[in-house]
């Protein structure tokens, strides 16, 4: 028991000024400070300026007879794509209008007869063409029914039940735009936190065996002590700093209503920090491994350039998702470690994961980050008092 309980505390000790180290930085809290202000300024001026044109309506000036003026409105309603209506004195006001960018189109009646025509800058195109056209039918329709002595709101009530219902089978999601915002901030903080931390698990391995700090550390507690407490203690901080980006960024999305979807930012925030730490834990022990065969920083990269392909790999096939998150590729990764770890964050986001896939993906990656926990730290223990020589991985695992 005893054996345990400082087994425990050389861990915690390490781990503590591993986590005070990081965090005292100047650099670290600068640089925080500066990513913070970026992201809940960012979200906060798109908010600004994305909601600046949403109402913005084309606008018709009508010359003469204003009694198509509403049939305009109601038709732009029905199709979505609503204007404004302005009542101008004459054609040459049309003309005017049009010139100085008052009006996008003014319609000028052609005598008598229902006709108009449509003074534009260039041309008449889109949906804007099908409301003007389809007011000036409607409103010949209206006119005509009425020069015949049909009760027009009798008739309205006749064929107000002539509607159609639509039955997709397969309807658009209009949270889908927030989703795959979420699962690209997700995809992003991810790699950058993986990889960012990784290296400095591998920087402080190799920087205590440079200054051969890590002799003085040995002879007061054992290797494996020394490896997890480095690698729980820079863990901490990423997910101190994971938590506060994200914290940041559903805040301010929130905030603002860039976000609606409260309870999916909140849970994809909760599933990234927990994938996280899953993601983390497997490339740390490998990033361990990999600083402590080598005696110079400068020579970190040899030993560590296979994780970063690996992580750059997952990187890609996940932003290759983003577009079919329920598709082959995410589906049958998201169940492969450690690509699981930036996978499944995607898959939350997106609202495809299943519990059943959730719960399972967690577990394979638990267990193999267990078992490569078992050979890294044998490695790191071979190797982290051999100066000198970089040791490569085909040396490492032939020991």
């Amino acid at each position: 028991m005893s054996s345990q309980l400082n087994s425990f505390s050389a861990v915690s000790l390490i781990a503590k000024r591993e986590f005070t180290v990081q965090v005292m930085k100047k650099s670290f809290v600068i640089s925080n400070v500066i990513i913070l202000a970026v992201i809940v300024g960012g979200i906060i001026a798109f908010s600004i300026f994305s909601g600046s044109g949403d109402d913005e309506r084309d606008v018709v000036g009508i010359a003469g007879d204003q009694s198509i003026a509403a049939v305009v409105e109601a038709t732009g309603d029905a199709v979505g794509s609503p204007v404004e209506v302005r009542e101008i004195a004459d054609a040459a006001a049309a003309r005017s209008g049009v010139e100085s960018g008052d009006l996008d189109v003014a319609l000028v009646p052609n005598g008598t007869d229902g006709a108009y025509t449509a003074v534009t800058e260039s041309d008449l195109t889109g949906t804007l063409r099908a409301v003007i056209e389809g007011s000036v039918a409607t409103q010949a329709t209206n006119t005509a029914l009425a020069q015949q002595g049909v009760d027009q709101n009798a008739l309205g009530a006749t064929t107000s039940a002539a509607t159609v219902t639509v039955d997709a089978i397969d309807p658009p999601d209009p949270e889908s735009g927030q989703r795959t915002a979420l699962a690209a901030a997700s995809v992003f903080l991810l790699y950058a936190q993986i990889i960012g931390f990784g290296m400095y698990v591998a920087m402080g391995v190799v920087e205590e065996k440079s200054s051969r700090v890590v002799e003085l550390l040995l002879s007061t507690v054992r290797p494996l002590q020394l490896l997890w407490g480095k690698i729980l203690g820079i863990g901490a901080v990423g997910i101190l700093q994971l938590a506060l980006y994200g914290i940041a960024g559903v805040g301010a999305g929130l905030g603002t209503g860039t976000l609606t979807i409260t309870g999916a930012a909140v849970s994809v925030f909760a599933g990234t920090l927990f994938w996280f730490v899953l993601g983390f834990a497997f490339f740390a022990v490998l990033y361990a491994a990999g600083g402590s065969m080598v005696s110079r920083q400068e020579d970190v990269n040899s030993t560590t350039m296979p994780l970063l392909i690996l992580i750059l790999a997952m990187f890609y096939a996940a932003f290759a998702s983003l577009g079919d998150p329920e598709g082959t590729l995410s589906n049958t990764l998201s169940w492969i470690p450690p690509f699981s770890a930036i996978m499944m964050p995607l898959r939350i986001a997106a609202g495809v994961a299943s519990p059943v896939q959730i719960v399972g993906t967690a577990v394979l990656m638990m267990i193999t980050t267990a078992i490569l926990a078992m050979g890294a730290a044998k490695i790191y223990q071979r190797s982290i008092l051999r100066i000198g020589k970089t040791v490569s991985w085909k040396e490492a695992f032939a020991r």
